[in-house]
């Protein structure tokens, strides 16, 4: 490694440029790029396994807290990591921040931000948007600002853009380790990093310098071979996955893309397909780092890091004849232009076939509103492809048949696409530029031209289409695709368009066929930062104030310790039927304002979930009056009445991205245990979605409080943290046994050990009784979380 024992480390100075000033104030001080230990530790961990290893174990186990003594299994063991930086978003930092406060630290202990980019609803264009935002949301922005201010966080304004956009562009670099709260933090493996979306616990985990717990991620490889040309874009390669590994598919493992193929694709690009990895459930995606990442980062002011990369870059590959748990195949040159949806990301049509699906299943064809932008597909060569049959379109009079807005990721791509003329050309066509902010892929959308509902078909370049979740219709038909393929739908203005094959009609009369898309791939001249939106954390503290009356911040109580006894007699506050996302168990949208309230958000504690007895929601009957209310009052009305209760789910519980309010409400309603046929990966992201990722290990010294909010962590794991039991049914037709009025015991607590099945004790009304057995994954360290209440409440005990 020649003379690279060194740790490369950047400040920011006054005497940037303009341009370099918003490219470098990402370093904020005491930041590091620390190849030459990372190196270290892959060696020693080489040496302890004796075969190859595969990019992501390289950057997972190089950032191990013990390379020499951690226990290293696939799919099994539990590894102490110390990851390089922690990124926030506004919703979810909310509760971050009361946790870190809460645990007495003067400053964090890694590289932090938040980013504004949540609470930005949008209305009427990205203007007037974001002034509203302002003005509505201006005690939650005063306090992020505050806090992030006191505690040593850089803290990126309203307007700046997405928080994962804007890691991209100036805090991912191969190698790294980030966490994020937010399920689409593996945005980042699109720079060779391994970025993991994770509950505001684990943020503060991190933030306190403590070692942070994952499970031993498997590694499903995906060879690319062949080159993408045409209609074909970097989307399909993630829309084709999704469809081959379903929203299941990738739970517990990295996806790791691989093969000659990789140099075809952009950085950007590269970005997109690990973005929507979260939707298969993976722990993140990655991809190894090429020229392609190379140009990106010089692009983007980071040439000092590139340089550093191409000494390391041997650590930046995987190793040849490394093994994978699974490998897909997928030819570049063969594959097709995807569309998937609705109502699930993993449904994948070729566009070519979606117009006769479409009819058959009864879907509309008529596309009412495309939408391209947001963390996914918001790049500058997004945007260029998109304007440039845009511009076809134009040159024959035709605009756009359907409604269409389009969302920049950052100030900066917002900045240079204007300068560069493709915001006029896709404003020429019909589109309305949305603010730099999340919007309607998680929400954020005041829709008016539909009412609720009235069945209809928009088209996204989202990431995810959970029924409801882009505009709260549930008739809404989502569908998610390329940005390509949205603008020449939303041209023609129906599902029933190959543009590979069909032909538009201008308005002389014209029948016309659109060229494939093209666009470059990086501005030829620099990109335009645009207005400087972040602030760095000054020298000195400053205050931060939350009010007692506020109804939008809460500081946080410690949740009660285990009794020490079996729970007993519990009652079921609902039996869910079916899909039970983190959107139906803790909404978004006007429930957005409420993140950083815990009381107040627990009003919408799954009243999206279908109660199995009536088929409704919101309605569950009380055992202790026989009268019907929404679940989060019978909850209330249980915990005031000394009764604890659970909820039974079905498959895949909590599947999404925000998990950590779906842990924090149940816990602080009166829950104490989840039983569930599984869990997904992920307790759900987003806007219809909400509860965040919340969890992983806490264990020794001083640090946090407890809740947190938005994308990626285990739903088990979020749960645990919060003193909850998630149990799984060892038999799952045993879900079939309990009744809506039953009562339910969980017995062996006393003698709760890893590995070692609880029983469950199921008391009918007719007087009968039957038990079950009950599986759990807890590890000694989680089994001190729920005896301590919580994992904050033990990591105070340890202080």
């Amino acid at each position: 490694m020649e003379d690279f024992s060194f740790c490369l480390r950047l400040h920011v100075s006054a005497a940037f440029s303009a341009k370099a000033k918003v490219a470098m104030s990402r370093f904020e001080p005491g930041s590091s790029i620390n190849y030459e230990k990372m190196h270290e530790n892959i060696n020693i961990v080489r040496r302890r396994l004796n075969r190859p290893l595969t990019l992501s174990e390289k950057i997972v186990y190089g950032h191990l807290d013990d390379p020499a003594g951690q226990e290293i299994d696939r799919g099994r063991t539990y590894l102490r990591l110390r990851p390089d930086r922690v990124a926030m978003q506004d919703a979810t930092a909310q509760m971050a921040m009361l946790q870190f406060i809460s645990s007495g630290l003067p400053k964090v202990a890694v590289p932090s931000t938040i980013h504004c980019d949540h609470l930005i609803e949008a209305q009427i264009g990205g203007v007037q948007d974001l002034q509203k935002a302002k003005e509505v949301n201006q005690e939650v922005y005063n306090f992020l600002a505050t806090a992030a201010a006191k505690y040593g966080v850089g803290f990126w304004k309203p307007g700046s853009g997405i928080i994962h956009q804007i890691i991209l562009e100036n805090y991912a670099y191969p190698g790294v380790m980030l966490i994020g709260t937010d399920s689409h933090t593996p945005n980042g493996g699109g720079l060779g990093a391994i970025c993991i979306g994770v509950g505001g616990a684990d943020a503060v985990d991190v933030m306190a310098g403590i070692p942070w717990e994952l499970k031993c991620p498997k590694v499903i490889g995906v060879r690319l071979t062949g080159t993408l040309s045409g209609w074909t874009s970097p989307k399909d390669v993630i829309l084709k996955v999704a469809g081959i590994l379903t929203v299941k598919g990738g739970t517990g493992a990295i996806v790791e893309y691989h093969g000659p193929g990789v140099d075809s694709i952009s950085c950007t690009g590269m970005a997109t397909i690990c973005n929507m990895g979260a939707e298969i459930g993976a722990t993140t995606s990655v991809f190894p780092y090429n020229h392609r990442m190379r140009t990106y980062m010089e692009k983007t002011g980071r040439g000092e890091i590139a340089s550093v990369a191409d000494q390391f870059k041997d650590d930046l590959v995987p190793d040849k004849d490394c093994e994978y748990d699974q490998v897909i195949e997928i030819n570049l040159s063969e594959l097709k232009p995807h569309i998937n949806g609705p109502f699930t990301p993993d449904l994948a049509h070729p566009v070519s076939e979606i117009g006769a699906i479409a009819k058959k299943s009864g879907w509309p064809l008529e596309v009412k509103v495309g939408l391209i932008g947001s963390c996914t597909n918001s790049s500058y060569e997004d945007m260029g492809r998109a304007a440039s049959l845009a511009k076809q379109a134009l040159d024959k009079g035709l605009k756009c048949k359907a409604q269409f807005t389009v969302t920049p990721g950052s100030e900066q791509i917002r900045a240079t696409i204007e300068r560069d003329g493709y915001a006029k050309i896709l404003s020429d066509v019909g589109g309305i530029v949305l603010a730099n902010a999340c919007g309607p892929c998680i929400g954020q959308w005041d829709r008016r031209d539909v009412k609720k509902g009235e069945k209809n078909t928009i088209v996204t370049s989202f990431n995810r289409n959970f029924t409801a979740r882009n505009d709260a219709n549930p008739a809404t038909h989502a569908f998610v695709t390329s940005p390509e393929i949205v603008t020449a739908l939303a041209l023609a203005g129906t599902l029933n368009f190959n543009p590979e094959t069909d032909y538009l009609t201008a308005p002389n009369g014209e029948k016309f066929k659109l060229e494939p898309p093209t666009g470059e791939e990086l501005p030829s001249r620099d990109f335009d930062p645009g207005q400087d939106t972040y602030q760095h954390p000054p020298a000195e503290n400053s205050a931060v104030d939350v009010s007692p009356s506020s109804n939008r911040l809460q500081l946080l109580e410690p949740f009660d310790k285990w009794h020490g006894k079996d729970l007993e007699d519990m009652r079921i506050l609902i039996k869910v039927k079916g899909k039970c996302t983190t959107d139906h168990i803790s909404a978004a949208g006007p429930w957005l304002k409420f993140r950083g309230h815990l009381d107040n958000i627990s009003n919408n504690l799954l009243i999206g979930a279908v109660n199995i007895e009536n088929d409704a929601v919101n309605k569950v009957k009380n055992q202790l009056t026989g009268e019907y209310g929404g679940v989060p009052d019978v909850a209330r009305h249980y915990k005031a009445s000394g009764v604890n209760w659970v909820v039974v789910g079905d498959e895949n519980y909590g599947e999404g991205s925000s998990r950590e309010h779906a842990a924090l409400e149940p816990r602080h309603l009166g829950g104490r245990a989840i039983i569930v046929k599984s869990f997904a990966r992920i307790h759900a992201d987003g806007y219809l979605h909400w509860v965040i990722e919340y969890f992983h290990d806490l264990e020794s010294v001083s640090c946090c409080c407890l809740l947190f909010s938005h994308l990626v962590c285990c739903s088990e794991t979020n749960l645990k943290k919060q003193g909850l039991l998630p149990l799984t049914f060892a038999n799952p037709n045993d879900y079939d046994k309990i009744r809506p009025d039953d009562k339910i015991s969980i017995t062996g607590l006393k003698s709760f050990a890893p590995g070692k099945p609880l029983t469950a004790m199921i008391k009918h009304s007719d007087g009968s009784q039957e038990s079950i057995s009950l599986n759990h994954t807890f590890n000694e360290t989680q089994i001190e979380w729920f005896k301590a209440g919580s994992a904050l409440n033990r990591m105070k005990e340890l202080q």
